[in-house]
């Protein structure tokens, strides 16, 4: 392998990495504040999949994307509304399954709206621009993705540190009790962590898609479960670790398919979740737990 294939190798598993970071800060952040797992995140992606197909049926990609994000965050706040507020107070394993049910309420809404088969994905026409610097050619997505990543963890620990809503945030993921008795309202503080979430995963997808160019209603579940992992390697409830997970996961799945490993791509992931569990179960960046007598 030449300098500039493995340059390149590089260059396109950071991209792949950056759609993932995206997506795993909505779970971390979803679990950071309800201890919940929201499994209908990666639907919620595959639905801004969608949105984007019909938006510039229709309109230029300038108004698009920004209509994409309003339409992905609406349907993250109408999850939240419908399948968890109504169990705030409900037992943990209740609100696990209405998760899992939104997921495959989404997953079967879609195949009933739009059939199982694959619908190409519209091309936005500046992220498909080719740039050559050196030897190293690629679509602009592809350069472009990791420094948005960055640039919007930055923004969102900013907001996180140094904003009331953050503030907000902050307390509730420590008390839920304790954060309503000095007046924060739960229930806004927690819309707003979803449409954080959701509109990441807006942003996500319109990169993720864009070098795949094309959408079925089961083309969440897999980038889902691996954002999921990419949330539970980097600390679950951590933001920068939740990116650092999607970047390593992205270059790591990147390499098995540039050395004809593909097949154990998926599977690597999986083993990556085990490996992590049973050595250091907090992931890389996330605190000890400790148990309160």
């Amino acid at each position: 392998m030449t300098i500039t294939t493995l340059f390149q190798h590089i260059l396109t598993g950071i991209s792949l990495g950056g759609a993932y970071a995206l997506i795993a800060i909505g779970y971390t952040m979803v679990y950071g504040i309800l201890r919940l797992i929201n499994f209908a995140h990666g639907d919620i992606f595959m639905m801004a999949g969608y949105f984007m197909i019909f938006s510039m049926a229709t309109l230029p990609w300038q108004i698009a994307i920004p209509l994409v994000c309003i339409l992905t965050v609406a349907l993250g706040v109408a999850v939240e509304r419908a399948a968890y507020k109504p169990l705030r107070s409900a037992p943990r394993m209740s609100i696990m399954i209405s998760a899992i049910g939104a997921s495959y309420l989404i997953q079967n809404l879609a195949t009933y709206l739009f059939t199982a088969l694959p619908k190409a994905y519209p091309e936005i026409p500046f992220l498909k621009k080719i740039l050559h610097i050196g030897s190293i050619s690629s679509s602009l997505v592809t350069f472009i993705t990791p420094v948005l990543t960055i640039l919007l963890v930055l923004a969102l620990m900013f907001l996180i540190h140094h904003t009331k809503v953050g503030m907000a945030m902050r307390a509730v993921s420590k008390d839920f009790e304790t954060a309503q008795l000095m007046g924060i309202k739960l229930n806004n503080t927690i819309s707003y962590t979803f449409v954080i979430g959701s509109l990441l995963a807006a942003i996500g997808s319109i990169l993720y898609f864009t070098d795949r160019m094309s959408v079925t209603p089961f083309s969440g579940t897999l980038p889902g479960l691996k954002c999921f992992i990419a949330a539970v390697l980097g600390g679950i409830g951590n933001i920068p670790g939740a990116m650092v997970g999607g970047f390593i996961i992205g270059i790591c799945e990147t390499f098995l398919v540039a050395f004809g490993y593909s097949t154990f791509s998926d599977a690597f992931t999986f083993i990556l979740l085990i490996i992590i569990l049973l050595f250091r179960p907090t992931g890389l960046f996330g605190e000890k737990m400790t148990d309160k007598v």
